[in-house]
This record gives C-alpha cells, sequence and structure tokens, in this order.
C-alpha cells in the first residue's frame, strides 16, 4: 500500500541503513517473492490497486531521441553560461560531470519557463518570461522542444487527467492575464509553448 509505505518513511531514508531497510520491509512487504523481468508495458500497482509507476519501453523514438539532443544543443549557450565556479547547489561547476567535448549534453541547470517569478527584484507583481526565453533563440528552442513536450503531455493525460486538466487551464489563464496587463514576451511564447507544464527544468 504505496499511501501506508509513504507516511512510514522520511526523507533521512536513505536506503543505506540496513536495520531500518528491514523493519520498512517487515511492516510493508512487497507483493511477490524475488525479482521478476518486465520486458513489454506494465503498470505497477500496489496492494490498493493504486498505480505507483508505468513502464513504456520505446516510448520514446529514435527520432524522438534525435529531436531532444537538437534542441539541447539550442539551450547549450544557456547551459554553459549558467555554471560557475561560485554557483550555489544548482549550478555549481563541482557538481557537473565534465566529459569529452563531443560526447553528450552541455552541463548546466537552466528553467525555461512562460511564469517565472525574478528572484532578488523588489516591486515585481507578475510572473515574466524566464531568462531562458528572452533570448533572439526563444521561438526556435520552442518549436524544437513542441514534439516531445507534446508527447509528455499526452503522457500526463492518460496518466493523471486531473493534473493535465488544471495544466491546460493554468495556461489558459495565463494567456488572458499576459494579453490583459500587457506582459512583454509571454504571449509570444505561449503561441509555441507545446507542454502542459509552465516550466521545463
Amino acid at each position: 500500500d504505496i499511501a501506508r509505505y509513504s507516511k512510514l518513511i522520511s526523507p533521512k531514508d536513505t536506503g543505506h541503513n540496513e536495520h531500518r531497510e528491514a523493519r520498512l520491509i517487515e511492516r510493508c512487504p512487497p507483493g511477490h517473492e524475488g525479482k521478476r523481468l518486465v520486458d513489454e508495458p506494465a503498470i505497477i500497482l500496489d496492494a490498493s490497486g493504486a498505480i505507483i509507476a508505468w513502464y513504456l519501453p520505446d516510448a520514446l523514438t529514435d527520432t524522438t531521441q534525435k529531436e531532444i539532443k537538437e534542441a539541447t544543443n539550442l539551450l547549450a549557450p544557456s547551459l554553459e553560461k549558467s555554471v560557475r565556479a561560485d554557483g550555489n547547489w544548482r549550478t555549481n561547476q563541482r557538481l557537473f560531470n565534465q566529459g569529452s567535448e563531443d560526447v553528450g549534453a552541455t552541463p548546466g541547470c537552466i528553467n525555461l519557463s512562460l511564469a517565472w517569478f525574478q528572484q532578488g527584484h523588489e516591486n515585481v507583481s507578475d510572473p515574466e518570461v524566464s531568462a531562458s526565453l528572452k533570448g533572439p533563440s526563444c521561438e526556435n528552442i520552442l518549436k524544437a522542444i513542441a514534439r516531445p513536450a507534446a508527447i509528455a503531455s499526452a503522457a500526463l493525460r492518460v496518466m493523471h487527467p486531473e493534473q493535465y486538466w488544471a495544466g491546460l487551464r493554468t495556461l489558459s489563464n495565463l494567456g488572458n492575464i499576459a494579453v490583459s496587463k500587457d506582459l512583454p514576451q509571454m504571449p509570444e511564447a505561449l503561441q509555441y509553448w507545446a507542454s502542459v507544464f509552465n516550466t521545463l527544468s
């Protein structure tokens, strides 16, 4: 029962305390013995029938993965600028693997958001488009991530319909506010925003 189990654990449970793990297993035993190999699409249920995981192998085709890589490459300049020697826990260069230049994505941490509350600025009451979307490449970035974002949104529509519809209502309200308050850059960004989430990190 995932609800019961979630009440028994805390952020202090790291999985490294063998005695604690044994007590948790005793109180919330698995529904079957041993391990099972799952090699086809499946959902995993708890004892009450609640879905706790979806397993969708090959949901992201090679073509989609290529699109995601190309979109990430468009973000490389912003990702590179985000990493600093004196950065916080999200942007400190010590916390990123520095691999070969021709392998993998550029290390970094940025947020793409339609409605970002600017930190460190006084008297700002309305959200703004995040800094990563304020440049001239905003339209290209949003077009590049459109299909992968739509796939994630479609998955949410099936897996968590309430959250999906709440996200759509939020985007609709955001569009109305952007127009009525003449918020800069937000209506333009909304034209190309394909995700039901209002922030991507």
